[in-house]
């Protein structure tokens, strides 16, 4: 009975949040349904709203600011880094994630940063640049299907630069002549509508969070034609989205996005879903929208009220960003509460992570030792799976805090499934006389051959060798 007395005050905390957060946005001057800027309908520069909303803009500009938090972040680093997560080049072998994988920047840094990338080749498609550029939402209607597939160093980003593109931006969410929040990347639409949910009339609370969800999402590159398609026929949580990867992707001839260097597996990538784990965790369900937390009202220029659009941790904003709702906490306790929910997150996922590198090892040893294909291929299935439930909560921004226990309910699906591979190897190696200890000394030395690696680019290099050969399909 008492639990159910704070959800239902949370709720209600959050129901007066967003009415305050209206009443804010009247006070500070037009509404956005009532402005006309004059723009043009077509414009996708960042600079032409400088002048027409100076104070978003310089809030806007504030994301060229560069500063860490414990797990995340703004700052240009390796995602290899010792304190962050340096056994992802074994994890990620065989695929451009394993050369260079790096922490996210601001939004304004999302063209230099695409344009830089290793990952980005000379095969690389049109969908690689579909959420980093304004220029998208124009190319797409005027190229159709052909812009998904479309080259992206030879075709996709000559157009985009023509077109005069900014990084993500004003026009991404904001009509430019009205100013009204809208949606501008239509594999958004479709995925929502995919599970039944009108998309014709949203509220402005539901825009709050759509405009966000339209790129911190999972998704994947259909097979057919390359075009950004998110997983969610069946739900938003991890596994209603491994459900869709295995019955209606694999139906329209997507079965995976490489093939692992080590265990032969075929895997998932996970992106970031940030949207998706927010919308099934505590704020997301009570009504509280990711403009709420990232873009809190600030007071501007001395007396102006504004959503702030520099987008960062809350950890950053807390006052503003947190004590709206939980007024009666101390910044301090809430600070603490937060690092508390990350800190036994991250050890969680690493132990999952660890798990999930001996698994693959595992089979790498099984292909070797002549094991039968019926029994590499089921462990190989408990390998994709494991993978799949950590790399979901590794690739979401918030270190478990958007979703706390769904994120431990995820990991310890993860951790279920790698075991579940390495039990079958176990049994499978015991019999045709391989040393167990003897291949766990053999894991831990590629380990710390990557660990102690100290060029990102070769890291990759050591998680291979003559022990465990690269193993791809012949």
């Amino acid at each position: 009975m008492v639990r159910n007395y704070q959800w239902i005050a949370l709720l209600f905390v959050a129901v007066l949040f967003v009415i305050s957060g209206c009443s804010s946005s009247e006070e500070a001057g037009t509404s956005a349904s009532e402005a006309q800027t004059g723009l043009s309908a077509d414009e996708i520069s960042n600079e032409a709203f400088k002048d027409l909303f100076p104070l978003q803009y310089d809030s806007y500009m504030k994301n060229a600011e560069m500063e860490d938090t414990k797990y995340s972040g703004s700052v240009k680093r390796s995602k290899f880094d010792h304190d962050k997560e340096p056994y992802l080049p074994i994890l990620f072998n065989g695929y451009g994630f394993a050369t260079e994988y790096n922490e996210d920047r601001g939004h304004i840094y999302a063209l230099e940063d695409v344009r830089d990338i290793a990952r980005i080749t000379d095969a690389s498609i049109g969908s690689c640049l579909t959420c980093k550029s304004t220029a998208v939402p124009h190319m797409i209607e005027e190229m159709g299907d052909d812009y998904w597939g479309g080259n992206f160093n030879s075709e996709i980003w000559p157009k985009a630069e023509a077109m005069g593109h900014s990084p993500i931006g004003c026009s991404d969410c904001h009509d430019p002549q009205t100013m009204d929040l809208r949606i501008t990347r239509p594999s958004f639409t479709k995925a929502m509508e995919s599970q039944g949910i009108d998309m014709s009339n949203p509220t402005k609370n539901d825009m709050r969070n759509f405009v966000c969800g339209q790129c911190h999402v999972e998704y994947y590159f259909a097979a057919d034609n390359g075009e950004v398609t998110f997983p969610w026929e069946n739900g938003f949580k991890p596994g209603d989205m491994y459900e869709y990867y295995e019955t209606t992707a694999k139906e329209n001839n997507f079965e995976q996005d490489w093939i692992h260097n080590i265990s032969g597996t075929p895997i998932l990538k996970a992106q970031h879903p940030d949207f998706e784990t927010h919308i099934m965790g505590p704020h997301g369900q009570a009504g509280v929208t990711c403009a709420d937390c990232h873009m809190p009202y600030e007071r501007v220029d001395k007396k102006k009220k504004i959503s702030s659009h520099h987008w960062q941790s809350p950890l950053k904003t807390m006052e503003q960003s947190c004590l709206t709702c939980h007024s009666n906490r101390d910044v301090d306790e809430l600070e603490q509460r937060v690092m508390d929910i990350q800190d036994t997150h991250m050890e969680a996922l690493h132990k999952a992570e660890d798990i999930s590198i001996s698994s693959h090892y595992y089979v790498n040893k099984m292909i070797t030792s002549g094991v039968s294909e019926a029994k590499i291929k089921e462990a190989q299935e408990h390998i994709r799976k494991g993978q799949w439930f950590w790399d979901i909560v590794a690739a979401e921004s918030a270190a478990g805090f958007h979703n706390p226990q769904g994120a431990m309910d995820t990991l310890k699906i993860s951790s279920e499934e790698s075991f579940a591979a390495i039990k079958i190897a176990t049994e499978e190696l015991v019999k045709k006389g391989v040393s167990i200890e003897e291949l766990d000394r053999e894991i831990e030395k590629v380990k710390t051959a990557v660990y102690e690696e100290t060029d990102n680019f070769k890291k990759k290099d050591h998680a291979i060798n003559d022990y465990f050969p690269a193993q791809q399909p012949k």
